[in-house]
């Protein structure tokens, strides 16, 4: 292997890749993401599954050799001669397991509170480029490890057992601690050079000072449901079920405005209903109650005033998400949104409109749609 390794360096490719190997962080970091996008859709399929796990198992392994390597436990082996390779392949983990991470949370269109935890992802993707620098800093590499793993966990074992609610958050997250920790307390074990390097004490209050943050954000609803993910949200003049089609009848935005289907202007006429159409991701087999919390805004008292809860029940499976809808009679005029919740009051998306009356039917920048 170390002689196709030199063969390797000396051709024209070879000598490339070593004369520009400051951005092979880059280069990573582009492949991880571009290969997760090209290939990961759904993650109750088999091969995200596999993908995913092994991401994860692989990662486990690269930083246990990382940490031990200097300690001569490796002297003469294969893993010494190429371990100036493993910083890079625990950021190409690193990135790839995020960038899975914000391809799922993407699907949902909301830009509720939930959004935060969303560009947390974001950042930590982003900031993988520049890990390179900091890679040594063994504090940095488990946090970022636990940060990983805490979601991972959330991710699979409802997607494996079918089943989600809060109780199952919390058994994901304690795997995801004791798993980390006990990769933690085996390299300090087995590694000098780690010992003499680290406050085991230290990383384990670090360590537990983020479980402890992820479940106060939890609390707070400010993690997405996972693997739950709002598909499409819209505000609609009409919803028919043809042929298991649903056609929605809604106004569109500006071309300009990319992100959101529907104009937030409702233009409503007396005695019309408004409709509020959802389709909602759930892997296979995972079946959940799911409520439209409608709220009218107070000028008032300037709070958010809860009208309805009307619930449907998810069945996981769809590839374009389990649709559904619900509508009101007679809406005051002004501010109003929909809260897409599940039974534990988590927020899947919001779809928020403003009630405009109006004499004449809007005709214009009406658009019609099949789901």
């Amino acid at each position: 292997m170390k002689r196709t390794l030199v063969r390797y360096r000396n051709t024209a490719f070879g000598r490339f890749v070593f004369r520009n190997q400051k951005y092979a962080p880059i280069l990573f970091f582009m492949g991880g993401f571009i290969f997760d996008t090209l290939t990961l859709g759904r993650i109750d399929r088999v091969y995200d599954t596999v993908v995913l796990c092994s991401h994860m198992t692989l990662l486990s392994i690269t930083l246990y050799l990382y940490n031990t390597v200097d300690d001569d436990k490796w002297e003469g082996t294969f893993i010494e001669r190429y371990s100036e390779y493993f910083p890079l392949a625990i950021q190409f983990f690193f990135g790839s397991l995020s960038s899975a991470f914000v391809i799922y949370f993407f699907r949902s269109v909301s830009m509720s509170k939930t959004m935060f935890f969303f560009i947390l992802l974001v950042l930590l993707l982003f900031a993988n480029e520049f890990l390179k620098k900091k890679i040594s800093n063994k504090y940095l590499q488990f946090s970022v490890y636990f940060f990983i793993s805490f979601t991972f966990f959330a991710f699979i074992i409802p997607t494996l057992i079918k089943e989600m609610n809060t109780f199952i958050f919390i058994i994901s997250g304690l795997i995801s601690l004791g798993c980390t920790l006990a990769l933690i307390t085996f390299i300090y074990s087995s590694s000098p050079g780690t010992r003499a390097e680290i406050s085991l004490k230290k990383l384990i209050g670090l360590i537990l000072s983020i479980y402890i943050t992820i479940n106060v954000f939890y609390y707070f609803n400010l993690i997405p449901p996972v693997p739950l993910a709002m598909d499409t949200g819209l505000v609609a003049h009409d919803v028919r079920n043809i042929n298991n089609e649903y056609i929605v009848t809604y106004e569109k935005n500006p071309w300009y405005i990319f992100w959101r289907k529907h104009d937030t202007n409702f233009h409503h006429q007396a005695g019309e209903r408004v409709y509020v159409f959802t389709s909602v991701f759930a892997p296979t087999d995972l079946k959940k109650a799911i409520f439209h919390r409608w709220k009218w805004y107070n000028p008032e008292t300037r709070k958010w005033e809860i009208t309805d809860d009307i619930d449907f029940e998810v069945a996981g499976g769809r590839d374009r998400g389990f649709r559904g809808y619900t509508y009101k009679n007679n809406l005051k005029k002004g501010q109003w949104k929909v809260e897409v919740i599940t039974e534990e009051e988590l927020i899947l998306g919001i779809v928020d409109f403003e009630i405009k009356n109006t004499a004449e039917p809007n005709k214009e920048g009406m658009a019609k749609k099949s789901f």
